[in-house]
């Protein structure tokens, strides 16, 4: 089983950047991939951006606004995610995932929040 362990939330201004970690660690598949997602305060979890082992290939949401910049170091079991541009909004925790071979997944632990304001 695979364990995720975001970090890095906290308070950013609007045009800044944040660059948010998640470590994972236990039996980890070679073919493992790794994503983010996101859920604001009363809304639905959505997902935003995949990291594939293959290629280290990205994928990126259209429908969540950016931008996003998804990136990966296998020596260090972690994958980040920076975020840098938003606008003024509330609070959302963001969660990382990881999917492998046929069906394998497992979604983060308690996620990280960031909050976009001055």
């Amino acid at each position: 089983q695979v364990q995720l362990v975001e970090s890095g939330g906290g308070l950013v201004q609007p045009g800044g950047s944040l660059t948010l970690s998640c470590v994972y660690s236990g039996h980890i598949p070679e073919d493992l991939n790794l994503g983010w997602y996101r859920q604001a305060t009363g809304k639905e979890r959505e997902w935003v951006a995949t990291i594939h082992v293959i290629g280290m290939t990205t994928d990126y949401a259209d429908s969540v606004k950016g931008p996003f910049d998804i990136t990966r170091d296998n020596a260090k079991n972690t994958t980040w995610l920076q975020i840098s541009g938003r606008k003024p909004e509330g609070t959302a925790t963001n969660y990382c995932g990881a999917t492998w071979g046929n069906g394998g997944v497992t979604n983060g632990g308690r996620g990280t929040q960031v909050t976009v304001s001055s």
